[in-house]
């Protein structure tokens, strides 16, 4: 993957919408995050297991690894999501229209997925957000 990708985010009572830049391969994911002008909001990376992510506006708090773990429920194999949930003791279910994990027949995470956009919906954390881009 590399292409733009609008973001629209929900959690805590907050709002939030920016465009990211995403690249990602077999070896690791790049995302570069910018406002509606186009400065740089942050940078996320992961690459061989370790994360980095910078950012003047984010709070320390934000965990990147939910950043990629979430990238990944979305975007990686379904083979290989389902065998690294299992380890887990999550489950994994994949249909024509998204994927979901469940933890025993509680849903935690909904995907719906589209050529244009994805929805990635965390039910145990309580936040929603929206991409829009190319998916094809």
């Amino acid at each position: 993957m590399d292409n733009y990708q609008l973001v629209s985010a929900s959690y805590g009572g907050w709002n939030y919408q920016m465009n990211a830049w995403v690249r990602a391969d077999e070896t690791g994911i790049d995302m570069t995050l910018l406002n509606e002008l186009g400065a740089n909001m942050g940078e996320l990376i992961w690459r061989g297991g370790a994360v980095s992510f910078s950012s003047p506006v984010f709070p320390q708090s934000l965990n990147p690894q939910y950043i990629i773990a979430d990238f990944q429920l979305c975007f990686y194999s379904a083979a290989s999501v389902a065998h690294a949930l299992e380890e887990s003791g999550l489950s994994f279910e994949e249909t024509e229209s998204g994927r979901r994990v469940l933890n025993g027949n509680t849903v935690i995470i909904e995907i719906t997925k589209s050529q244009n956009m994805v929805r990635f919906v965390n039910h145990l954390r309580g936040y929603v957000y929206t991409l829009e881009g190319d998916f094809k």
